[in-house]
């Protein structure tokens, strides 16, 4: 059977770190390129972070039926799973791993159902995530105030997942991810 793993946490939980170790510790994996209408940050590379897609385009490939979920994250800024990327990872005999916003994961846990392993990347506290979006330095004032607001609405859904895996001291939570993916995968 095909399976899953889904991490999804508030921007700036830890969730791409995580999912960055799993990616570099196991090779039975392989990440979904998610699709985004997002301007490309300092150093990311289309196709390997990203598939940066021009919002007439996006909206295009909607109508086309090329995502298994999408959604508007924020006013005009779109993100979404192709299906042809899903359907690669399938074919190399890996198990795919999202690494998506809360709402994207509980899209995928529903579409894959028990073939998949959601994981809610729970930030120790809110005044934390404040502080690492900060630290990122890529957001404005503005920017940061709305992940914030947003991540406070994103946490009542934590329940909603499989797991829910508090990132308070990284290498315990790396090592925590490590082993959720070795019993769901079976290996």
């Amino acid at each position: 059977m095909h399976k899953v793993i889904i991490f999804s946490a508030p921007s700036g939980a830890g969730k791409t770190t995580v999912v960055r170790h799993l990616l570099g510790a196991r090779d039975d994996l392989a990440f979904s390129v998610s699709a985004t209408t997002r301007s490309k940050r300092t150093g990311e590379v289309d196709g390997r972070d990203y598939f940066f897609l021009d919002t007439e385009e996006f909206k295009r490939r909607i109508e086309h039926g090329d995502f298994v979920e999408y959604e508007e994250v924020y006013k005009g800024l779109f993100y979404g799973t192709l299906k042809s990327e899903v359907e690669r990872i399938w074919g190399e005999g890996k198990a795919v791993l999202f690494d998506v916003d809360v709402i994207g994961g509980l899209n995928l846990k529903k579409i894959f159902g028990n073939a998949a392993l959601s994981v809610f990347v729970k930030p120790p506290s809110l005044e934390v995530l404040e502080q690492r979006l900060r630290a990122r330095g890529t957001e404005t004032e503005e920017k940061v105030m709305e992940r914030v607001a947003k991540a406070a609405r994103e946490m009542e859904y934590e329940n909603a997942f499989d797991v829910v895996l508090l990132n308070d001291r990284l290498e315990d939570t790396k090592s925590k991810a490590g082993e959720l993916a070795a019993e769901f995968l079976g290996i």
